[in-house]
């Protein structure tokens, strides 16, 4: 697998661009939309926080293990969101997705579906992935639909695995996908986003 760098990816209305510390504003104002860190399930920064969350992105960037990604909207620029390859791990050629929230105005719409799209083809097609995972928490049941709807497998749950940021001790439940089950799935992502329009 070849080691994932910083790259812009585009289809339609999204565009992904490398992340980076002026995206600080951007990232506030989507994480205002909704007071996304407000929920006890996500890892969205609060108020202030911006700058501390996109350079501990950037530092897992430097060490190897992490590609942060801002989400805008191709037309205007806004800020969107973020997501990201995290747990990169070139000598089994895996990685993961995710640190994925939106704004509460794009949430159920085609933008999540359209940037794990480009991130899938990405990493199977042009890295040589040959296993994608997620992760969430185990009360984030509409992370864990969203993850299903695209076609990941869920491998099982993590008991007592990682904090919260409320102090309390989460369960992750763990989703893959394989590189020889990406074309289908690709199809099944081609068809949906199609079917959205």
């Amino acid at each position: 697998m070849r080691k994932p760098e910083p790259v812009t990816l585009e289809r339609g209305r999204v565009r992904l661009v490398p992340m980076a510390r002026e995206h600080a504003p951007g990232l506030a104002a989507a994480a205002r939309d909704g007071e996304l860190w407000t929920l006890r399930v996500t890892s969205v920064p609060a108020p202030g926080e911006e700058a501390a969350y996109i350079d501990t992105a950037l530092k897992g960037q430097a060490d190897g293990h992490m590609l942060p990604f801002v989400v805008l909207d191709a037309g205007s620029g806004q800020v969107l969101g973020t997501t990201r390859y995290h747990d990169i791990v070139p000598a089994v050629e895996r990685l993961e997705i995710g640190y994925t929230w939106y704004a509460r105005r794009v949430q159920r719409t085609d933008v999540n579906t359209t940037a794990k799209l480009l991130l899938m083809t990405h990493a199977f097609e042009t890295l040589g992935a040959r296993l994608v995972g997620w992760r969430t928490d185990n009360f984030n049941f509409a992370s864990q639909r969203a993850i299903e709807r695209l076609g990941a497998r869920k491998d099982g749950v993590l008991r007592h695995h990682a904090p919260r940021r409320d102090g309390t001790v989460r369960d992750t439940v763990m989703y893959s996908l394989a590189a020889g089950e990406w074309p289908e799935t690709r199809a099944h992502l081609e068809y949906q986003l199609e079917r959205a329009r």
